[in-house]
């Protein structure tokens, strides 16, 4: 078989954007492979044995009857599927992505063409059309003036090569610049999951305060219902969708506190458990990642602010738990996405956002709709919980040269708590030496066909 000859299943979203479910041509795909695994777990006739069965009945009635039928959900877990979700807002892609299961990719702000990518426009008035063409306008005409000012801060050195030189440095005007692009700029992402984890995830999707969210889901299921109709009719309860419908409604988004400056919020380690860890603190080598079981000692909680495009780095984290902020003006567009510009176009920023703001409360629309409007580099209230092996792995990885400045000054902060409270038990953290130094290798980090 052909990539020409598979047969995707696509849905065509309202905005020009898609939906598809990925055709991998695979003889044995996730519903056959679910239902394998599951034959294997109630007899020991052996594989060829459930092979043979799969060949005679094939796996639809089965997973029908058991997966969907009697409820059993881990058969769910046996089979994988890739979705890809295209022209969709950053809002959209954020939303898909908090789950703690979630594994996919998602096209970076660095390699987009933001002339000529779709901002997504829910108002779709001339007024609403003006605030987003004034950021990506500000963008473009101020990406080639911020290289030129990074050049003047950070000279090429000898022994450097001038394309990697080059990379580097578009890659920390895009960091810059990103700040302006409003959360309605649309991306790309895939997602692969077994069945199990994506019908569980768009049982709540589906009731998401963002109308382009529940139209997307809906597509979604149209699509898994086409290809996989016995492993996607899970029979809906109206007191869960109301449940559901409720919180995710009234407490999805997180707008309760305003931090300061990074703080502990809570503490509930028991030190005492963790003392009998010291020796497996203290001899952790370099890029070694903690043993999971120090979970069992506890959990740390930090609130920090932190603006949402940085917010889109650090949710990668799966390990940690944390809340989806809502995107609001309220707290100020974070002082970094000013201070790296040169000053002429400092001044300019700052007209902008003023300009912006003022306009963006004119459209008179809820705070959620106004998300779309409202560019990535306002700082937000962010809560983060997660036990040590968790939070050690994320300090570590973003508190180094190689992280968008805002993300890793608050990862720094972090780190600087950590050692803190737990030093004393032996806890000890593999961090950068020179964090905030420019390195040119940064311009190594691409991925490129050769």
């Amino acid at each position: 078989m052909s990539i020409d000859s598979l047969k995707h299943t696509v849905k065509e979203l309202d905005n020009g954007g898609m939906v598809m479910v990925l055709d991998t041509g695979a003889v044995i795909g996730p519903e056959s492979e679910a239902m394998i695994q599951a034959l294997h777990s109630r007899s020991t006739g052996g594989v060829k044995h459930h092979l043979e069965i799969l060949a005679k009945k094939g796996s639809e009635d089965f997973m029908a009857n058991f997966y969907v039928g009697y409820g059993h959900k881990s058969i769910g877990d046996c089979g994988t599927i890739t979705l890809f979700i295209e022209g969709i807002s950053m809002l959209v892609a954020k939303a898909i992505q908090d789950w703690p299961l979630y594994s996919g990719q998602e096209a970076s702000t660095r390699y987009v063409d933001f002339s000529q990518q779709v901002f997504i426009d829910p108002v779709g008035s001339k007024e609403s059309n003006e605030i987003l063409e004034n950021w990506r306008k500000f963008y473009l005409d101020a990406m080639e003036p911020v290289k030129q000012h990074l050049k003047e801060q950070f000279s090429m050195q000898e022994g450097e090569k001038e394309i990697i030189y080059e990379k580097a440095i578009a890659a920390r005007a895009f960091d810059i610049l990103r700040g302006y692009l409003p959360a309605g700029a649309s991306t790309n992402i895939a997602w692969h999951s077994n069945m199990r984890q994506v019908a569980d995830k768009m049982a709540l999707l589906r009731h998401h305060p963002l109308e382009e969210v529940r139209e997307v889901v809906e597509k979604l299921k149209e699509a898994l219902q086409e290809v996989y109709p016995s492993s996607f009719s899970h029979e809906l309860f109206e007191t869960t969708e109301n449940y559901n419908k409720e919180w995710m409604q009234g407490d999805y988004y997180f707008t309760h506190e305003n931090f300061p400056e990074t703080k502990l919020l809570h503490n509930s380690v028991n030190t005492e458990l963790l003392n009998k860890y010291k020796h497996i603190l203290e001899t952790r080598p370099f890029k070694t990642e903690l043993p999971k079981f120090i979970a069992e000692c506890g959990t740390v909680q930090f609130g920090f602010m932190l603006d949402f495009g940085s917010f889109r780095d650090i949710q990668r984290h799966r390990a940690v738990t944390q809340r989806m902020p809502l995107l609001t003006t309220e707290h100020g567009l974070e002082q970094f996405y000013l201070d790296a510009l040169p000053e002429e176009w400092r001044t300019k920023a700052q007209g902008l956002i003023k300009t912006q703001e003022e306009q963006i409360k004119n459209l008179n629309i809820s705070p959620v709709e106004a998300q779309y409007y409202t560019a990535m580099g306002y700082n937000l209230p962010n809560r983060i919980t997660g036990d040590l092996s968790a939070l050690v792995y994320l300090v570590e990885l973003r508190a180094t040269r190689f992280v968008h400045p805002t993300l890793q000054k608050r990862a720094t902060e972090m780190a600087q708590i950590l050692e803190k409270e737990f030093g004393q038990f032996g806890l000890k953290l593999h961090l950068d030496k020179d964090p905030g130094r420019f390195d040119v290798k940064r311009g190594e980090h691409d991925i490129v066909m050769k």
